[in-house]
């Protein structure tokens, strides 16, 4: 791959995040979210056990303190419960609350039914898929 092959991919990978978040910004203003705390939101999936504020933050990679500033943003708007881990009650995990889940779906729904790459084919999106998680693994 070439210089200017690799900065074209770089640059369609952050453009079409940034314009899904564009295009979804009125839903994340009705629930008074910014791009941040989506994100956090977002990391936070109903359908595993709920993630210790360190694992969170390196899915997001991001620090604790801006962490903590995120999950209060989500906690006072009633999306999220710091609780005990029960496996380590030394830390804290995150869980979705009912309007936590119900905020979460309908933004992920958004994002869905918004962004660029629902114009592409099932089978391109396989393809896709399979790149990036390649290009993620090394």
């Amino acid at each position: 791959m070439t210089g200017s092959d690799l900065t074209a991919a770089v640059v369609a990978v952050y453009d079409t995040w940034m314009r899904t978040v564009d295009l979804v910004e009125p839903v994340l203003a009705a629930h008074r979210l910014t791009t941040a705390t989506f994100q956090a939101l977002w990391a936070i999936s109903p359908d595993e056990d709920p993630p210790s504020m360190k694992t969170l933050a390196e899915r997001l990679y991001c620090n604790a303190p801006n962490l903590t500033f995120m999950t209060n943003q989500l906690a006072d708007r009633g999306l999220v419960e710091r609780v005990v881990d029960p496996s380590d009650r030394r830390s804290r995990v995150l869980v979705l609350t009912a309007k936590g889940r119900e905020v979460r779906g309908e933004v992920v729904e958004a994002v869905l039914a918004k962004t660029p790459l629902g114009t592409l084919s099932e089978a391109e999106l396989h393809q896709l898929s399979g790149l990036l998680a390649r290009a993620l693994r090394r």
